[in-house]
């Protein structure tokens, strides 16, 4: 590991040893809180909010599942391995399960306990908890030569015949209403990252004063703004009704949020220039890491679901 790497490691262990990655469930009247408390983690590092977001959305979704978990479990570090199911199949060992396949894009493959993954089964896409320290459960080297969000530490994983338990029924991992609000944590994540790159700006308006430099800043502190409120309008919402369905409501909010990082990330580096991103480890690698942490977006396809929805209803209330 590097020593941003490492720091980030003991950073996210440190956490949840200490209980600070306990954060309030969504949906459960404190949702705002549990925003908070990810954009607090996002602005100080980007890839400690992904290992701290998966670890409370793990927690979440086995709450939200009706999993019994041994309170030890909350001391350990947890993540979410649930990109692309098809790689790994589970199949039936009298009672129990095995999982077989590759699954890349596994944040924490080295660092943590336990994982929550998706694989198919014959009844459909199921998920499991899986033991990450279990004979057979691999991380590769070489898998994630990053640059941006290198401290994730999101390699492949390899399962050979590996024991998992089942989580739910199939089906249940993306047909609960909590699966929209963990994108919406994400998302939450993303806007802590932002600030993170916008508070570089703040610091240089503050010591100099140029007109370039100042519009750059007010639009900035414009598109923050308006991404925050929608957050927290969403967070509202969420609590009022926890069973309705999120889907919508997360894609115009991952998209927002999407939009002002991204125009954070623009203005940020046209009005500094390349000197933070040269001089300035900690800066430079907090936009490497947002640059990548928001292509967890599908972009053009996440849009295009959503002008899908609008079109299914009747009226959009715009």
């Amino acid at each position: 590991m590097t020593g941003q790497s490492d720091r980030t490691a003991e950073a996210f262990r440190s956490a949840v040893l200490d209980g600070r990655l306990d954060l309030p469930l969504p949906g459960g009247g404190r949702t705002p809180e549990r925003w908070l408390r990810l954009i607090e983690l996002g602005r100080v590092d980007v890839a400690l909010a992904r290992l701290g977001e998966g670890h409370a959305d793990a927690l979440a979704i086995l709450a939200e599942l009706g999993a019994s978990t041994d309170p030890a479990w909350r001391r350990q570090p947890w993540g979410v391995w649930a990109a692309v199911p098809a790689s790994v199949t589970a199949n039936r060992d009298g009672a129990r399960w095995r999982l077989t396949g590759e699954r890349p894009w596994c944040s924490g493959a080295g660092l943590l306990s336990r994982a929550l993954v998706t694989a198919v089964a014959v009844d459909g896409v199921r998920l499991f908890s899986v033991d990450v320290g279990a004979a057979g459960v691999t991380p590769l080297s070489d898998t994630w030569p990053a640059v941006g969000m290198a401290a994730s530490d999101s390699r492949t994983v390899r399962f050979d015949d590996v024991y998992a338990e089942p989580v739910g029924e199939p089906g249940s991992y993306t047909s609960r209403p909590g699966f929209w609000h963990g994108g919406l944590g994400v998302a939450a994540c993303w806007y802590g990252g932002a600030v993170g790159v916008a508070d570089a700006l703040l610091d240089a308006a503050r010591r100099r004063s140029d007109p370039h430099l100042m519009a750059h800043l007010g639009a900035v502190d414009t598109a923050l703004v308006g991404a925050r409120a929608l957050l927290f309008t969403a967070a509202g919402e969420i609590d009022a009704d926890p069973t309705a369905d999120a889907d919508r409501l997360a894609h115009q909010v991952r998209a927002a949020v999407e939009a002002a990082a991204t125009e954070v990330l623009e203005r940020v580096g046209r009005a500094l220039g390349a000197g933070p991103l040269c001089q300035d480890a900690r800066h430079a690698q907090r936009v490497a890491d947002l640059t990548v942490y928001l292509r967890q977006s599908h972009a053009e396809a996440d849009l295009a679901h959503l002008g899908e929805l609008v079109t299914a209803i009747g009226d959009p209330r715009w």
